[in-house]
């Protein structure tokens, strides 16, 4: 049976606040992080995944860790919820998720950024044909 686990974290990241969206599902593991800014209120962060949910740009599937389907006890449970409401910040799992989401964003960019140079390149050099050709027409 396939299990899906999904996790929000909202923190403060100098200069505003963000949330770490983080969602496990059939053995892949993807992380979204959301800029808020000013301090969210909890109806505020439930209405912003309402509506935009469609809108979140989720990193590349990483594999995820198995987990065992094995029941826990209840207050083992508590014990780690509350441990993980203690914890500040975001897991290396999600650290690592987003940057290679940075990367990938930053290779796509690089890419668009190489054709519109080459373009233009391209587009001088028709250019100064043109202008030779002109030149040397009238003689």
């Amino acid at each position: 049976m396939e299990t899906t686990a999904s996790k929000l974290t909202v923190l403060f990241e100098d200069p505003f606040w963000i949330g770490v969206y983080e969602r496990e599902s059939g053995g892949l593991y993807e992380a979204c992080k959301i800029t808020f800014g000013a301090e969210p209120k909890d109806y505020e962060v439930y209405d912003f995944m309402l509506k935009h949910w469609n809108r979140l740009r989720f990193s590349p599937p990483i594999a995820a860790e198995m987990t065992t389907d094995k029941p826990i006890n209840p207050k083992r449970q508590q014990r780690l919820i509350k441990k993980q409401m203690q914890n500040t910040g975001t897991g290396t799992k999600a650290q690592q998720a987003l940057q290679l989401q940075r990367e990938t964003g930053k290779l796509q960019q690089k890419s668009v950024a190489r054709t519109r140079r080459d373009a233009e390149k391209e587009q001088r050099f028709a250019l100064h044909q043109q202008k030779r050709k002109e030149k040397h027409r009238g003689h």
